[in-house]
């Protein structure tokens, strides 16, 4: 692919690679830069295999979650265009398998760097630091998430979690389980007590948020519900 055919959207989406050299841009076509569409809910790469190569997201969404044996899913972070998956980054820089899986949430296009184009891209320094810089937002992340599980009650954590939809969620109760890494069932029975504390109106795939500020006050265990 010759650098004509670079997307337009891929510089909007990345500033760091708006001058990116032109002996790199051009490596940008089969088998260095696969373009990818995909539907929502495909499975764009599973966790234990080998890294394919980067993902640059152009449009839509990825959610990047870890599974446990019992079938169970911890949501670690999601991918919208513009931001880097890290977990590919690591299983790029160490070699190794993929620690986690990662799942389109919408119809989703994306470029797929091989694993050769990345390290040669890595070069530019640019690029370099706006990976590095990534990676350091989401290991602060990823020690929140770990605090959060680790010392944060279940309900808090829902709580927290209703707050940063808006005020109408619209989610499953499983696609908030798997958010909060625990099963359908405790989610069901504390969306419940939230109901009975006059907090929120559940619906079918819809939670509406009725007191916001009691829902912020449990989040920072500040009250319970009953």
């Amino acid at each position: 692919m010759a650098a004509a055919t670079w997307p337009d959207s891929l510089s909007d989406r990345y500033p760091a690679l708006a001058d990116l050299p032109a002996a790199l841009r051009d490596e940008l076509g089969a088998p260095d830069a696969q373009p990818i569409r995909v539907k929502a809910g495909t499975v764009l790469f599973e966790e234990g295999t080998p890294c394919r190569g980067f993902p640059l997201v152009l449009d839509g969404e990825v959610r990047v979650a870890r599974g446990s044996a019992q079938g169970r899913s911890l949501e670690l972070y999601r991918v919208g265009p513009g931001e880097l998956c890290v977990a590919s980054a690591s299983g790029l820089f160490g070699s190794g398998p993929m620690s986690a899986y990662g799942v389109a949430t919408a119809p989703t296009r994306l470029l797929l760097l091989s694993p050769a184009t990345f390290e040669r891209w890595m070069s530019h320094e640019p690029f370099r630091r706006f990976v590095l810089g990534v990676f350091a937002d989401r290991l602060a992340d990823l020690m929140s998430l770990a605090e959060a599980v680790a010392f944060q009650r279940l309900d808090q954590r829902l709580a927290a979690t209703l707050l940063g939809h808006g005020q109408t969620v619209q989610a499953t109760h499983q696609a908030l389980a798997d958010e909060l890494g625990t099963v359908r069932e405790i989610v069901t029975r504390l969306l419940k007590r939230f109901e009975r504390a006059g907090w929120v109106r559940i619906a079918r795939e819809r939670i509406d948020l009725l007191d916001p500020a009691a829902l912020r006050a449990m989040a920072g265990g500040e009250l319970q519900a009953r």
